[in-house]
């Protein structure tokens, strides 16, 4: 077991150790060898102490001392990974748990020395992840594997040597996104299966994410944070420089979208799940079904809606990420999680007051309220304005702000800070009860106001500790909370004595106020329900998208240069060709909305069903707009018809 505590101590990159290993001169192909015919015997033999110690060498040898550059090291490696398999593959009733761990991590290490190549180790990835659920060996192998590529991927930078090996293909992130989607969907349906006493022990084991779910917050965490954080080389702007920036940012927005696609699918499927089992819950006879209900938030918060959803949706707000392309490509999706986000929140809303009466109500009217006939309970909740009815959503400023001096304060200390807090008809202090200083005129003094010439309001200052002063200005420190009308309060606070030496730092600590617009600091809320949370967030980025869609493509510098003329009256009379349903009409054909010179905007404008069928009435009445004779000269030799002559009619 020492060499496996070796092991661990050079996994860490910040341990001298790591470095002294890595230097050492690669064993020779005997030496390994030797150890595959140790594990041979072992394995023949059935010694569970020697097979453990081997593939803690395993481990070893690997990550630092062998590497197979000729054909003898080579056939060595692959005798050493059928060994590993064999040990992989066996039954569970002939290998211990121990064992199985430590031969997963073996093949882990030499991950790049077993299976050299791409095509091997996406093989490999592909086999587990296929049969990951019906051999425990693959699904261990798997779930360590992936463990150390999330754990290499948050530490490499997009773009670098190593980021494609970490980052496997999108057919494989597609397997584990699937994984992810079927552990979160039987996540949720335990919470309505499995007994009261497993529902208790479910609880205590979540939010822990799963190693499939780890690794892809560790892909969308990778691409994101390098989408904003992104920068060039400050010391080389040449225009290779620029173009290699560009195409790399363009590469980083066509990865997120299509992993933001594939992830805002499954969430689909999982919210889809998630409504169907409230569903069942709010209509089954369950004793614990408040208890089942009020843990299902917690239940999901530990699903990929939980850990992947709320990121996705927060960076897909930056300016970065707020493109045409990926609004057009998002927004069916967005909608459709909209809809599902609110329809669950109102579920589980629906039956607040339901379980409030539980616990006021006699046991009768109880079980009464509790089966509802469906369509009463369908009644009510059709009734229900909407989940955000009765949700108090906290504010930026509900927790308060502390505004507070260094401790203990120095020497010549000044500060000053000024609160505001908008739409407040007054502010709330509560003043920290550790507030004081060394004498009375170094004082703290409130204005309400945004500045020191607005309406003083009080001042403090001093200690009653038996330092300094040995008193405090006027009744001393607040201990209740002190009101100021307005929505601003400013703070100003001036060190004007020097420390003396038997003063401690208890008399000298300075002040600590929060600040509120609330007069009790237990009016605080606390949040909001995880799923109306949810739907709030998806509901602002489906806006925001909307916006995107509804401004389209932006304006080009040829459609600025051209502003004026396509502003002019004479292109509004033009007659355009119309495409409709993939055909063109002929270059006659008038457009079916000929724009007026003026426009009502009151009025709704609705295009015809058929553009091709010009419009009844007498649509060719229009006004000439005459033209001097030099420009319909002009436009005639440019157009190459020459002006009609007219004949004399001949009788």
């Amino acid at each position: 077991m020492c060499i496996h505590q070796l092991n661990l101590l050079a996994a860490s990159n910040n341990i001298p150790i790591t470095n002294f290993l890595g230097k050492q001169h690669p064993i020779e192909a005997h030496h390994l060898s030797s150890i595959c015919d140790i594990m041979e015997k072992a394995m023949v033999n059935g010694d569970t102490c020697i097979i453990r110690c081997i593939l803690v060498v395993f481990q070893v040898v690997f990550k630092f001392f062998f590497s197979p550059q000729t054909e003898r090291n080579r056939d060595i490696v692959r005798r050493s990974g059928l060994l590993l398999w064999q040990l992989l593959m066996a039954p569970r009733d002939q290998i211990c748990a121990e064992i199985q761990k430590e031969v997963c991590l073996a093949i882990s290490s030499g991950l790049n020395i077993l299976y050299p190549g791409e095509v091997e180790i996406n093989n490999l990835l592909k086999l587990v992840l296929t049969e990951g659920e019906r051999n425990s060996g693959l699904s261990q192998l798997r779930d360590v594997i992936l463990t150390n590529l999330a754990e290499q991927l948050q530490n490499n930078r997009f773009g670098s040597e190593d980021d494609e090996h970490y980052r496997l293909n999108d057919e494989l992130l597609h397997y584990i996104l699937k994984i992810v989607v079927r552990e979160s969907c039987v996540l949720i349906t335990k919470c309505q299966t499995v007994s009261k006493d497993d529902f208790q022990r479910l609880l205590s084991t979540v939010p822990a994410a799963s190693s499939c779910l780890r690794y892809l917050m560790a892909v969308q965490n990778h691409l994101l944070s390098n989408t904003i954080l992104i920068k060039p080389d400050e010391n080389d702007d040449s225009d290779s420089s620029l173009q290699g920036e560009t195409l790399k940012v363009q590469e980083l927005k066509t990865s997120i979208l299509s992993l933001a696609t594939q992830i805002l699918m499954g969430c689909d499927e999982v919210l889809e799940m998630l409504q169907q089992v409230t569903t069942a819950l709010i209509n089954s006879d369950i004793s614990d079904r408040e208890q089942r209900l009020k843990g299902l938030e917690q239940i999901t918060k530990a699903t990929m809606l939980g850990h992947l959803l709320p990121v996705l949706l927060t960076s897909l707000m930056h300016p970065n990420l707020q493109t045409l392309t990926m609004a057009d490509a998002l927004m069916p999706q967005l909608v459709q999680l909209v809809l599902y986000t609110s329809q669950t929140a109102l579920l589980l809303k629906t039956q607040s007051p339901v379980f409030s009466e539980l616990h006021s109500s006699p046991t009768g009217a109880s079980e009464q309220k509790g089966k509802l006939l469906p369509d009463e309970r369908m009644l009510e909740e059709k009734e229900e304005p909407g989940f955000l009815t009765g949700l108090k959503i906290p504010a930026p400023w509900a927790a308060g702000k502390t505004v507070e001096t260094v401790h203990p304060v120095r020497d010549n200390y000044k500060f000053k800070e000024t609160v505001h807090i908008p739409g407040a008809r007054c502010l709330y202090l509560r003043f920290d009860n550790r507030c004081s200083s060394q004498y009375d005129y170094d004082k703290l003094v409130i204005y309400a106001g945004p500045n020191t010439n607005s309406r003083k309001v009080a001042e403090y200052g001093g200690n009653t500790l038996g330092y300094g002063s040995r008193s405090v200005l006027g009744t001393g420190w607040p201990k209740d909370l002190v009101k100021v009308e307005g929505d601003t309060v400013t703070f100003s606070f001036e060190m004007r004595s020097g420390r003396e030496h038997n003063t401690p730092d208890k008399a000298m600590w300075g002040f600590a106020c929060t600040v509120r617009a609330q007069e009790s600091s237990e009016d605080v809320s606390g949040g909001l329900p995880f799923l109306v949370d949810l739907a709030l967030g998806l509901s602002v980025l489906a806006c925001s998208m909307l916006r995107i869609l509804y401004n389209g493509p932006e304006i080009t510098k040829d459609e600025e240069t051209c502003q004026e003329l396509l502003r002019s009256k004479l292109l509004q009379r033009c007659q355009w060709q119309v495409e409709a349903n993939g055909v063109i009409s002929p270059a006659l054909t008038p457009s079916p909305s000929p724009l007026p010179l003026t426009i009502d905007e009151d009025r709704e404008f609705t295009y015809p069903s058929d553009v091709l069928v010009p419009p009844v009435g007498h649509y060719f009445d229009l006004p000439r707009i005459r033209l001097p004779p030099g420009i319909m000269i002009k436009l005639r030799e440019i157009s190459g018809r020459a002006r009609p002559q007219f004949r004399p009619s001949i009788k």
